[in-house]
């Protein structure tokens, strides 16, 4: 039905109507299903029935709210049905169009189905014919402010912007419904008649500030979805990059050890090749962020026994009190190796006899604590921070601990000249093997 408002009863309805339709798009992007139909550009059957579910009831709704409550400004049919179509594409637009108007259909308004999914269709006609998707997204609340500018580029380069043929679609279809509204009975389709033009431009104006409030909305959301997956690459990629520095930093002294026993013992030899093969068999399998705590154990006895045999047991013990309760927890691959590698190069290898080190596991309120000493040099704090701060091992498994846990884990170094150094780790205990931030 035709509907005649003036003055401040039209600005009134118009002011609603757009924040109604803002109100609505930020009210649907707070679900994460539908942030996820949003970031999707090419959309299977099913996400396209999600699409239909999450935006025809609300507009359905507010056709109702129209036809019984008489509150015009709810009803966003012809909006809903044009932005459904350029988000959607065609058939989401077609049937989202349908449905919207089925209820004012029912109250004898003929033309509103056919004129809702034809609208619906035509929008994502032009999606369709859009060579870049992403130029529906620039569709944005002051985008008519760029016509002059697109006219002079149009004219000088013959080159246009796609993101204008939405804004003109949408504008000349509410022009078209104004028409109509004057040509049929006023009964057959619901379109509000101003008194004159200056009005007719600002229900014009409304009705794309509203599919464009949505889109913008919307866009930003992308925006951010896109910065965050952006982010997560960068942080797997960096997460490789320091796993990739530990591992041949870690071979290059294994091999080192392998060449000076093979002159002058190739039994003891055969032993550390043997140790070796499953070092490297652990190394050469598919990358894990994460591993149990007990693998990360193995593998430090194959090391450490490489390491017993090259410098003796007179000048290295090894002394373990592993908690049974923490074997499973999972922790960083790779976590164990580089601090014992540093514990033997810096600390024990410049002693004559007597050289241990202690691995000790505990859990506590949640938490895995790993704690590493050795009885060795010690080192003064400036050649603490010049080791452990600028050597690739230690400074890297705190990099990685950083980049996995955030602010929620703990890496504290302490050594005393002379008397030895004890670095204690304290991490979240996890229950699967996903990384929180990858």
């Amino acid at each position: 039905m035709g509907t005649h408002l003036v003055g401040t009863d039209l600005l009134f309805t118009l002011v609603l109507k757009v924040g109604w339709a803002a109100a609505l798009a930020a009210l649907l992007v707070r679900f994460r299903s539908f942030r996820k139909l949003v970031f999707t550009e090419n959309r299977d059957s099913d996400q396209k029935v999600m699409l239909l579910l999450f935006l025809v009831p609300p507009l359905a709704i507010g056709a109702m709210l129209r036809l019984v409550a008489g509150y015009r400004f709810f009803d966003l049919t012809l909006e809903g049905s044009f932005l459904m179509g350029l988000i959607g594409g065609r058939v989401v637009g077609l049937l989202g169009g349908s449905l919207i108007s089925l209820l004012p259909f029912g109250f004898h308004e003929w033309l509103a189905a056919p004129v809702a999914a034809l609208v619906g269709l035509l929008a994502g006609t032009i999606r369709q014919a859009m060579p870049e998707k992403e130029d529906v997204w620039h569709f944005g609340p002051f985008l008519f402010l760029n016509i002059p500018q697109w006219l002079v580029r149009l004219a000088r380069q013959r080159k246009g912007d796609w993101a204008m043929l939405p804004l003109f679609c949408c504008a000349a279809l509410e022009v078209g419904l104004i028409t109509l509204g004057d040509f049929v009975p006023s009964r057959w389709i619901f379109s509000i008649h101003p008194e004159n033009w200056g009005y007719a431009a600002l229900v014009v104006l409304s009705s794309v500030m509203c599919v464009a409030m949505a889109v913008k909305i919307w866009n930003n959301t992308r925006i951010e979805m896109n910065l965050e997956q952006n982010q997560q690459h960068l942080l797997k990629a960096r997460m490789d990059a320091l796993t990739s520095q530990i591992n041949p930093h870690f071979l290059f002294n294994t091999l080192n050890t392998v060449s000076s026993l093979i002159r002058f013992d190739p039994d003891m030899a055969r032993g550390v090749v043997l140790k070796l093969s499953n070092i490297l068999r652990r190394l050469l399998r598919k990358h894990e962020t994460f591993v149990p705590l007990r693998e990360e154990l193995d593998f430090i006895d194959d090391y450490l026994d490489i390491e017993v045999i090259r410098f003796g047991r007179d000048k290295l013990q090894i002394f373990k009190e592993i908690d049974g309760e923490t074997l499973d927890a999972f922790v960083p691959s790779m976590l164990l190796q580089p601090i014992v590698e540093n514990a033997i190069k810096h600390g024990l290898a410049p002693r004559l006899a007597g050289g241990q080190i202690h691995i000790r596991t505990h859990r506590r309120d949640g938490r895995l604590s790993i704690e590493i000493d050795d009885n060795g040099m010690g080192m003064t704090p400036e050649r603490l921070l010049e080791v452990y701060g600028g050597g690739i091992g230690i400074s890297n498994v705190h990099e990685r601990l950083r980049l996995l846990y955030g602010d929620q884990f703990e890496m504290d170094i302490r050594s005393q000249e002379g008397e030895g150094t004890q670095i204690r780790i304290e991490i979240p205990e996890l229950a699967t093997v996903e990384p929180a931030v990858l």
